[in-house]
C-alpha cells in the first residue's frame, strides 16, 4: 500500500517536463481527479465498450486549467525570482507574479 502524500502533477512528472532539480514548484497540488466509469452511455449507444471521463472539477479552482497554471507559474517565479529559497518567500513570489499579471 502507498502512503505517499500527492504533491501535485510537476513533482509527478518532474522527469518529463522543462524543470530542474533545485526548480522550487508552485501547486495546489492539482491533478490526480478520479477516472469515473460512464456506465449509461455505452449503453445507450448500443457500445460494449466501457468508457471514462476525468472529473476536472475536483481541481483545487475547479477547473481543468490549474494542470497548466501550476507549470506556468513554477516557470515564470523560476524565472523572475531566481534566488528566493524559502517557502514564505516563494509563496509571496508567487502572489506578486499573480498580481502584476
Amino acid at each position: 500500500m502507498n502512503n505517499r502524500h500527492y504533491s501535485g502533477l510537476i513533482q509527478k512528472y518532474r522527469k518529463r517536463l522543462p524543470v530542474q532539480d533545485s526548480t522550487r514548484v508552485i501547486s495546489l497540488n492539482e491533478g490526480n481527479t478520479p477516472l469515473i466509469e460512464l456506465k449509461n452511455l455505452p449503453e445507450k449507444l448500443g457500445w460494449e465498450q466501457k468508457i471514462f471521463c476525468k472529473f476536472e472539477g475536483l481541481n483545487p479552482t475547479g477547473s481543468f486549467k490549474d494542470r497548466g497554471m501550476t507549470m506556468a507559474v513554477t516557470k515564470a517565479v523560476a524565472v523572475l525570482f531566481p534566488d528566493v529559497k524559502s517557502e514564505v518567500s516563494v509563496a509571496a513570489s508567487a502572489f506578486w507574479l499573480l498580481i502584476l499579471i
